[in-house]
């Protein structure tokens, strides 16, 4: 089977170079080895930016539907100390710039927007292979395989295309999630919920936080952020949930208690997300025929721009080869400079952030972080 663009992954990267190639007129097929877009959670919270993530949703002629999505108040932001008292919070009053809407949404809009068959899913890639001529043959789970002119990697982290390209392996960027839910907050747990507020709270210290964000309905979502080796992790038993929530609540011990609720009142297991990340100035030669977007191409530490990232990825793909009809390698050329500079940025911006926190104490930590959270656009917040 021959297709003439083929994207492996149907995430948000992969979903919305599809849809900007419709847009254009460009037929794709996306494939994806889960094998039904309800297969698993599709995550929590984005907070999709007017700089990068937006543009994309314009690109892909979504931004009605997507402003349909939007839920309104979650772009309050507040930092705790250890002890639950408010040090910041700055309100959501519609100008932040960057409106927080449900990830799984976001993914339905994208996927409802692309004509039937587009994704073909339960095509688990077992191997790539170059043919010579810029044309590559993949291979499935099941057997099948097709064979394409023009091949993105939009498969995540463990990219199955990267080695195509580059020799680089994710490595472990030291610190780790630890995700928990509380459901129907505000009834169930109404001193955590109340420390909580609207929209995403942050209790800093060093080497550690609690942070956690309203969803929608009432249900709130933790990320427990640890900076531990991973053997560390490791040595937790996380298919015992109450052994390893007891664990990771130690590590907060002294705590305010509407904060360690967060972890120890959980409705749901404990899952660890350790990081993993790519060098920084990720790059590669220009390789005929294949190129990657999203985490495949610049996976690093969560930063809130990820998503965006991926979006923007997909959007000036689509951008490129619309703009050079016949050349895929011309727009393949056009594409990949601008990706790997805006990548290279954040990525330079995360570490920046990290040697600025590195060595502080709580206080400090706390204090730094509401001076960068001071600087976003907004009102200014209350303290």
């Amino acid at each position: 089977m021959h297709t003439p663009v083929t994207i492996i992954g149907a995430g948000l990267g992969g979903l919305t170079l599809a849809r900007v190639l419709h847009v254009h007129g460009i037929p794709a097929t996306v494939y994806e080895a889960e094998p039904s877009p309800t297969a698993r959670a599709q995550g929590g919270m984005l907070d999709i930016h007017d700089y990068n993530g937006q543009l994309a949703v314009e690109a892909a002629g979504l931004m009605a539907e997507f402003r349909g999505l939007v839920l309104e108040g979650r772009q309050q932001m507040r930092i705790l100390d250890r002890d639950g008292r408010v040090l910041f919070d700055k309100p959501d009053d519609g100008t932040g710039g960057r409106p927080e809407v449900q990830r799984g949404e976001l993914r339905r809009l994208l996927l409802d927007s692309l004509p039937a068959g587009t994704v073909r899913w339960g095509h688990k890639v077992t191997g790539v292979r170059a043919l010579g001529e810029g044309r590559h043959e993949v291979r499935f789970a099941d057997g099948g395989a097709v064979i394409t002119s023009l091949l993105v990697g939009a498969d995540g982290t463990w990219s199955r295309v990267r080695p195509l390209l580059s020799a680089a392996v994710p490595e472990y960027a030291g610190a780790a999630f630890v995700e928990t839910y509380l459901f129907d907050a505000d009834t169930r747990h109404p001193a955590t919920a109340k420390a909580v507020g609207g929209g995403s709270m942050g209790a800093p210290a060093s080497r550690k936080a609690i942070m956690a964000h309203r969803e929608s309905g009432d249900t709130v979502h933790t990320y427990v952020s640890l900076t531990r080796p991973l053997e560390w992790f490791e040595a937790i038993d996380f298919t015992d949930a109450s052994a390893a929530g007891a664990r990771v609540a130690r590590e907060f011990t002294g705590w305010a208690p509407e904060l360690t609720a967060l972890i120890t009142d959980a409705d749901t297991d404990p899952v660890l997300r350790p990081h993993y990340t790519l060098p920084a100035d990720h790059h590669w030669a220009r390789v005929p025929g294949v190129t990657l977007v999203g985490d495949a191409a610049h996976v690093m530490p969560p930063n809130g721009e990820g998503a965006n990232l991926a979006m923007l990825d997909g959007a000036e793909l689509a951008q490129a080869l619309a703009a050079h009809p016949g050349d895929g390698e011309g727009a393949l050329t056009a594409f990949e400079p601008a990706m790997f500079k805006r990548s290279t940025d954040i990525a330079a911006q995360g570490d920046e952030v990290d040697a600025l926190l590195d060595g502080k104490t709580d206080d400090e930590v706390a204090q730094a972080l509401i001076s960068a959270f001071s600087s976003l656009p907004g009102t200014e917040p209350t303290r």
